[in-house]
């Protein structure tokens, strides 16, 4: 098992920035990628970043390209999302996410989710 726990959400004005945190702990050693999703009310949830785990290759979104930097900090297995330029349609609970394969990293077949935390984007 994995844990995954998300912090540093909150409310933030638009053009700000905001930085997320995804600590894992547990049997971290079967993690190939750790993700950033994130699901709007009334919508699906939706991919955003994911960076792989061995060889740290990043995969983003068009939506955020450009403007949301997903790192690694090796010590302590802390996945970041870097989310500057924020606008509206950014409001959503993000989620961050364990998988114990490198493909498919952008769909949600992910093996292990955190409760999420909530980002508000305000106008």
């Amino acid at each position: 098992q994995v844990q995954l726990v998300e912090s540093g959400g909150g409310l933030v004005q638009a053009g700000g920035s905001l930085r997320l945190s995804c600590a894992a702990s547990g049997r971290t050693y079967n993690t190939c990628a750790i993700g950033w999703f994130r699901q709007a009310p009334g919508k699906e949830r939706e991919f955003v970043a994911a960076i792989n785990w061995s060889d740290g290759s990043i995969a983003y979104a068009d939506s955020v390209k450009g403007r949301f930097t997903i790192s690694r900090k090796y010590s302590g297995n802390t996945v970041y999302l870097q989310m500057n330029s924020a606008n509206p349609e950014d409001t959503a609970v993000y989620y961050c996410a364990a998988k114990k394969s490198n493909s498919g990293l952008t769909t949600l077949e992910y093996d292990y989710w955190g409760q999420g935390t909530q980002v508000t984007v305000s106008s």
